[in-house]
């Protein structure tokens, strides 16, 4: 992730902020047992090999050893062009019935066209997804970094022509949409009101992006780690515990999307969070295995 990343950390507070009042409305239901995955970003990752893939695996094997690892993935793929339906279909059929997708927003639609005139970008793109079946998680847009709050007419319009059985987050970037404003604040309930999760952005430069603000009950939580820095395992551990207070008010999913720098070392930090989701949550989420006397880097 990018997206605030920082080379230094000294000094960063990385506690996790009190929750927002919308959280508190939004949450307000019955305990429940939260379905939790864990994924990354990618499957194309050469030193996975002899660390979590077999050492002689070949790279068309890929994808399904990745499938067999994780629980869901940050499907980036769909954000760069619209996959054709048989695509779609191919990376379906090799993932397990207990893995999900989480397919990323064409570009095409948030940042080009930034939601006016999309229908038939929009048709083609859910046609494609709804391939998927039952291992479509939720999608996200990412919103342009310059794409603030007085533009909210051109993505509220849109929201409200996307259906509502398919579940959508948005990721907010421009600071203005963290600091209120009635466009901000408008475009938040109006989340609310269609079941329209926020995305949460957990990473180092962009402490705004951590606005702990739920419009829906279900987390996707992009996390943004330092290479297994301490820090690392502490914010994992204390996202675990939130999710521990959430999932107590109605909180039904949670899928936690995982960056490390190359990703080298996401398989690690996914087995941190899967130990503390053990500990504290009673859920085993599925993580990787990391072959016995792996080189770690």
């Amino acid at each position: 992730m990018k997206f605030g990343k920082l080379d230094d950390i000294r000094g960063i507070d990385f506690s996790l902020p009190a929750d927002h009042p919308q959280t508190n409305r939004v949450l307000s239901r019955e305990p429940v047992t939260a379905d939790v995955f864990c994924g990354g970003t990618m499957w194309n990752i050469p030193k996975w090999k002899g660390k979590i893939y077999g050492e002689k695996t070949p790279i068309k094997n890929f994808m399904s050893a990745y499938f067999e690892q994780f629980g869901t993935i940050e499907l980036n793929a769909t954000h760069y062009r619209i996959h054709p339906p048989p695509t779609i279909e191919k990376w379906a059929d090799a993932a397990p019935d207990d893995f999900v997708f989480c397919p990323k927003f064409p570009q095409l639609i948030s940042h080009f066209r930034r939601f006016v005139n999309c229908e038939g970008l929009t048709d083609e793109f859910i046609n494609a997804i709804l391939r998927f079946e039952k291992k479509l998680g939720p999608c996200f847009i990412q919103l342009p970094p310059n794409f603030a709050p007085k533009h909210a007419e051109k993505l509220t319009n849109y929201l409200k022509t996307w259906p509502r059985e398919l579940r959508l987050a948005i990721e907010f970037r421009h600071a203005d949409w963290f600091t209120g404003g009635p466009e901000a604040e408008a475009t938040w309930e109006l989340m609310e009101k269609l079941g329209i999760g926020s995305v949460i952005s957990d990473t180092s430069g962009r402490r705004d992006a951590l606005h702990m603000r739920m419009t829906a009950p279900f987390l996707m939580l992009r996390f943004g780690g330092n290479n297994l820095h301490p820090t690392d395992d502490e914010r994992l551990e204390s996202w675990v515990l939130r999710i521990q207070e959430w999932q107590a008010n109605g909180l039904d999913s949670v899928f936690l999307l995982m960056h490390q720098p190359d990703s080298i070392n996401t398989p690690e930090s996914c087995i941190s969070f899967g130990e503390y989701s053990k500990k504290h949550l009673q859920v085993s989420p599925k993580v990787p295995h990391l072959i016995t006397g792996a080189q770690l880097f």
